[in-house]
């Protein structure tokens, strides 16, 4: 995360850097807090000590949706989603070459979410959930959330990658791929 001895780091991977740590932050916590509905709904099922709230089904839907949609950003920024090698090892620019192309299906995806998270947003916005009678748009905007810091960080990887096509060291090799 630091980058390579010698080289300095640019403001903006500066910023990115410091983004998915403050993201993986509130991951973290988001799990730890996620850990408590869950557990009241158990112990409240074969308990008879243990009260049912009805409350903790939906914060626990809630918390799922955002945990799943803040690591699916760091596994983004991670390049931790998973390859299919579908060719042998042709070389650097050749490799770049289809991480650049899987990178543009993740795009294309992520123009989808900001599009129709916005929309399912606006859906939601003056809508109230049945039990909690939390406002919807709290969950909803994790879809355009996602889809925007998804670009941010494809943005950095694809620039890293037409760089090795056109015979360049990348400018973040310690974040490049294997």
């Amino acid at each position: 995360m630091l980058g390579m001895p010698g080289r300095k780091r640019t403001a903006w991977r500066t910023f990115t850097a410091w983004y998915a740590w403050g993201l993986s932050q509130v991951l973290a916590l988001a799990l730890v807090v996620l850990v408590i509905p869950v557990s009241l709904q158990i112990f409240s099922r074969y308990t008879p000590f243990v009260p049912t709230y009805i409350w903790t089904e939906e914060m626990a839907r809630f918390l799922f949706v955002w945990v799943i949609m803040l690591g699916s950003i760091i596994g983004v920024y991670e390049n931790a989603h998973f390859d299919c090698d579908l060719w042998p090892d042709y070389g650097p620019r050749v490799d770049a070459i289809g991480r650049l192309l899987g990178r543009v299906g993740v795009l294309i995806t992520a123009l989808i979410f900001i599009w129709a998270g916005i929309e399912f947003t606006k859906f939601a916005w003056n809508r109230t959930s049945e039990l909690g009678d939390l406002p919807l748009w709290y969950i909803h905007v994790a879809w355009p959330i996602a889809g925007v810091s998804w670009i941010v960080f494809l943005g950095e990887q694809m620039l890293d990658d037409v760089r090795i096509i056109r015979g360049l060291e990348p400018i973040d090799p310690v974040r490049r791929p294997m």
